[in-house]
Order: structure tokens, then sequence, then C-alpha cells
């Protein structure tokens, strides 16, 4: 483990060459304060000097730095280089888990963009014990996957304490947002459909709701919601399709739970999908979506459907442009029930396309603080969520930086 006064770099971003690595480089270089000492790194130290070139003034002076995911010797230089290394270098099941030991074992904090079961459920495997010893946060899925998610639940919880409401029972979160499928979140999705398909006994971890629990005998028999099913009309009249990333989230939220002891609730049942509107259109809106999910899912479960594809999805490394980008929005509703019958509903929301403006934000947040708020930070370490390594510390940024993050009692 690399001693902090051996350090060069308080913030690393890796990948910063790809479409999201240079937003979030963009990201930093107009939020991070003065004097924090900030890299770029990836394989091209040329295009790298490009990306740079491209940046705010604040970015100038900022170093570069070589890596490659598949050079194990410049991973262990770039993790003891740095106290925190955000990399947005996907598919992570393919590129991921070297950065991560390698910062699991120079006690390096980090933070990814990651949506893949299998790969954080890897990680924990290899990297966990690593990181608890060298006092590392390993910490995964801080983007649009799943930090509104994570912390919705996170505040819920707290708020029904707070009121000595009891533990969360039924919680279900509506996500609505305008914004484009990420290259990256498509190539992260194919990558494992791919991995099932060469090991179908990861078809039964996936379909598992606690595959990512640090202590699954431990878990409760609660009942959990599917991740897709068909189109549904909730209380208020909303009709409702499967979320595409809800196999990803509740899986993150209920590691946070389980990470705190089952602070949410033993009782807790955790469910997302994604709203389609109201009336008729609402239901032609949730049958359209519920049909082009499952197909896309089936076809890229499939090589030669998969590689047709590949032929008119986004690639890795692209993204929409600028003025797209600002047009995007997303608000996620969070409705519990708590086990004395008191019901709260938490919105997380927010500007900028999701997957790409919104993301960038998250994850740049979520770098300062691991950078520069470690004295205010939960005391933890290991493979964490967003919730347990930064908690509130997290909340309060991302408000500062114009997201919503509140809970009312309904």
């Amino acid at each position: 483990m690399a001693a902090d006064g051996a350090r060069t770099h308080d913030l690393v971003v890796y990948g910063a060459t790809g479409f999201v690595g240079r937003l979030l480089a963009d990201y930093l270089a107009g939020s991070a304060p003065d004097g924090l000492r900030i890299a770029l790194a990836g394989r091209s130290r040329s295009r790298l000097e490009e990306v740079r070139a491209g940046l705010p003034a604040a970015a100038r002076d900022w170093a570069l730095v070589e890596a490659d995911s598949g050079d194990a010797a410049s991973l262990r230089a770039l993790a003891e280089s740095t106290r925190v290394l955000a990399t947005t270098v996907g598919p992570y099941a393919r590129y991921g888990l070297p950065v991560v030991e390698a910062c699991a074992r120079a006690g390096t904090h980090y933070a990814d963009l990651t949506g893949e079961v299998l790969f954080v459920r890897d990680a924990i495997e290899r990297c966990d014990a690593v990181a608890r010893e060298t006092g590392a946060r390993i910490v995964h899925a801080c983007g649009y996957d799943s930090i509104p998610s994570d912390l919705s639940t996170f505040l819920l919880a707290r708020q029904a304490a707070a009121d000595g409401a009891g533990g969360l029972r039924d919680v279900q979160l509506v996500a609505t947002a305008r914004g484009g499928f990420s290259g990256g979140t498509i190539d992260s999705m194919r990558a494992q459909m791919e991995a099932v398909t060469a090991d179908p006994a990861l078809r039964r971890v996936l379909g598992d709701p606690f595959a990512l629990s640090p202590d699954r005998p431990a878990e409760p028999r609660t009942r959990q919601p599917r991740d897709a099913g068909p189109p549904a009309r909730t209380a208020d009249g909303r009709w409702t399709a499967p979320f595409v990333m809800a196999s990803f989230n509740t899986r993150i939220v209920r590691r946070s739970n389980a990470l705190q002891d089952w602070a949410y609730g033993r009782e807790l049942s955790y469910g997302e999908v994604m709203g389609a509107g109201r009336g008729p259109l609402g239901a032609v809106t949730a049958t359209g979506i519920t049909a082009g999910l499952a197909g896309a899912m089936a076809a890229m479960g499939f090589g030669p459907t998969r590689a047709l594809l590949d032929r008119v999805l986004p690639a890795p490394g692209t993204g929409p442009g600028a003025e797209a980008r600002e047009k995007g929005w997303f608000r996620m509703a969070v409705d519990a029930t708590t086990e004395s019958g008191r019901r709260y509903r938490a919105t997380a929301a927010g500007k900028g396309d999701p997957g790409y403006a919104a993301t960038a934000v998250m994850l740049g947040e979520a770098a300062l603080a691991l950078a520069l708020d470690g004295d205010r930070l939960p005391a933890a370490a290991g493979s964490l969520t967003p919730a347990t390594a930064m908690g509130e510390v997290l909340v309060e940024r991302l408000r500062a930086a114009g997201h919503t993050y509140e809970v009312t009692e309904r």
C-alpha cells in the first residue's frame, strides 16, 4: 500500500479519452476546487493531450498518465500515484477487475459507473477483504445506475427512523426520463449476455435478488418484486413497464441494506419500474416498452441476432451531442410504506441526459467526496455502494450541484 505522502495526485480520471470520460473531466474542470491535484489517464498520451487541450483553462496543468488495463505494472503505478481513481473504462467485466484489484491493494479509493451484476460480484469476491485491510473504499454504481435509487432509499429509511415509523416494507421506484441509451451501457449488457451464453449457470446468479449480498444466507425470506413483468397500473392511475436497469439497481439497494445490518428493514421489498403515462396512451406506451425490452434482451442473448443489433445500436465511446444532452432529464419517485403503515415518497431528479450529462455530475461529485470529505464520510472500507460509502455527504453534494433529493410523508 502506497503512503499518502508518496501520492502525486489527489484524483485521477481513468478512461479520460472516452465519451463519458471526457464529460467527467469537463465537469471536474468546472467544479473541483483550486489546488486539487487532478490527472487524466488512458492508453494514449497523444489522445490525453487532445482531451486536456479541449477542457477549460482550469485543466491546463493537469498531469497525464499512460496506463492500460492489460498492463498490471502500469495499473499498479497508477493506483499508487493517487488517493482516488474514477474510471469510465467498460465493459467492466472485460477491463475492470485489474483496476479494482490495483486500487484495493494500494489503498486507493475507487469509483465506477458499472451496471453489471456479474462484475460487481466478482469484484466483491476478489477485492473486498483486501480493500478492508488497506482502507480503500471501492464504490461501484456511481452514475444514473445506481445513485438515485440508492440514495433515495437511504433517505427514506433515515426519515422513517427519525419519525419512529419503523423499517421500510414495500418500496417501489417509478422512473421517468428523457435521454438516449449509452453505447457503453449497451456494451455492458452485451458482455453480460455473452458471459451467460458461455456459462449458463450464471443465469441463476443474475436471477438472484440478493446476488450482491455480503451475507446471502442471512438475507430474509421477504418476497422481492420481479425485475420484469407485464405492463401494470399503479394506485394513482399511472401505467408502468419494466425498467431496464432494475435488475442491477435493486441489488445495489439490497446490498446497501445488508451492509448496514439491514437498517432499512428486515422486511424490505424493493422494486423498480418505468413510468409510461396515464390513460390509453400510457397503456399503449407501457405495452410497447415491455415488448421492445423483451425483444431486445432475447436478441442480445442469441449470437446471430446480437451481431445484427451491433449494426444499429450506439457503439461504445459514442453519445449524443451537447444540445441533446442538455435537453435530457430524469425523475424518480420512490414510494415507501413502513412497518407501522406510514407512507413516504422520495424524489430524485436532475437536468441533463441521465446516461451522460447527469451521470458526469454524479460520478464527479462522488469522486470529489472521496477526495475531499474523508473525515465526514461513514467509517467504512471494502466493496461498498454509494449510500454506504458516502451517504449524506453525497446527497449534500448533489443537491449543491442542482439535483433534487427530498423526502415527504404522504
